[in-house]
């Protein structure tokens, strides 16, 4: 009990007093619309699917694993900033990293549900840990060599290659509304039907991206209408998780005057609060049976463990399923990621933070 009000309490400090992130209780779509996360969730939503049972297997690896096992919540670390930012950008403030079995032994050590990383990292060590936490092998990436720089995620990789190293899932990366999202979309649903065919899950980074998302007003990359439609185009190709920014604006469909739209959407689906915003994106995954993990973001140094709290806060109470969280803990000493790993965990594991 003493353990439980220190952790509230230090939630609460690092909120910095933003009580609405803990008292909000009005969403637009109440939470008994939702399939909220529990550990009932492979059993209830993956159990009468269409997934093989060596899928189910290692879904329940994922989701049995870590501090977090058992819950229904996931606390992911996600190392593949070193191709999509280059590798001296992302590993400077701490070049230890360069070495992969320490992102694996970070992942371990701060008590994750699963690692997800590059295949060569995951492959040089695949004997040695592919047995103690579950791998996610991330399969394609936006290399940043090209001049002039584009938008584009190549495979880097095969759906069997993954599987010969022992992952437990495939992840992938979509820029949607991108001028390559067409070909994106179809190499990456033809490879989770791959995985799942050799019993492995899937992860989608549902990512926007186009010039044009970002006006002289708002970056629309991140708006809830625009990243709500990405989600639910990705549960669309069979992902099992979803991993999106959290979002910080809506209204990118009408303001960038494309799409289709309806004026219940802005009124009756969502308000300008942070948790109804990501709330949306949690609809938009087939009401919640498809988690929706939200990425932890950039590093920005002493605010990381405020901001760390902060999503993970809102996450939770809009119906989220957890946090992928990597800059924040790899760019700082291993014990501090660590220490900043367990934060998120324990926002999850607290009963007193609860769905809206």
């Amino acid at each position: 009990m003493d353990n439980l009000i220190n952790t509230t309490e230090k939630i609460v400090e690092l909120l910095s007093g933003d009580d609405t992130l803990l008292t909000f209780d009005h969403p637009k779509i109440p939470k008994e619309k939702l399939y909220l996360p529990g550990p009932h969730a492979i059993d209830e939503v993956f159990g009468i699917s269409d997934r093989n049972p060596k899928t189910l297997i290692n879904l329940s690896r994922i989701y049995n694993h870590g501090r977090l096992g058992g819950t229904g919540y996931l606390s992911v670390l996600p190392v593949d900033q070193g191709i999509e930012h280059t590798g001296g950008s992302s590993f400077a403030p701490n070049p230890d990293y360069f070495d992969p079995e320490n992102i694996i032994e970070l992942a371990m050590e701060g008590g994750c549900n699963a690692v997800a990383t590059t295949l060569g990292g995951l492959a040089l060590h695949a004997r040695k840990y592919a047995h103690k936490i579950p791998f996610i092998a991330k399969i394609n990436h936006n290399e940043l060599m090209t001049y002039p720089n584009k938008y584009d995620q190549i495979l880097f990789g095969t759906v069997p290659e993954a599987w010969n190293l022992g992952a437990a899932a495939i992840g992938a990366t979509i820029y949607f509304g991108s001028k390559e999202s067409n070909r994106q979309i179809v190499e990456i649903a033809e490879a989770f039907e791959q995985a799942h065919e050799l019993g492995m899950a899937t992860v989608l980074w549902c990512y926007t991206r186009n010039n044009d998302f970002k006006t002289s007003k708002n970056d629309y990359h991140t708006a809830a209408d625009l990243t709500g439609q990405a989600n639910h185009l990705g549960v669309t190709i069979k992902a099992d998780l979803i991993k999106q920014k959290l979002p910080d604006c809506n209204g990118g469909f009408t303001d960038l005057k494309f799409g289709k739209t309806h004026p219940d959407m802005y009124q009756k689906l969502v308000s300008d609060h942070p948790i109804d915003l990501c709330r949306y994106q949690v609809i938009n995954c087939y009401m919640g049976k498809i988690g929706l993990i939200n990425s932890g973001g950039a590093s920005g140094g002493a605010e990381d463990f405020a901001d760390a709290v902060r999503t993970a806060v809102i996450n939770k109470r809009a119906g989220g399923s957890g946090l992928i969280s990597g800059r924040k803990a790899f760019q700082r000493p291993m014990n501090e990621g660590i220490k900043l790993l367990n934060l998120i965990q324990d926002v999850y594991l607290n009963d007193e933070i609860t769905v809206a």
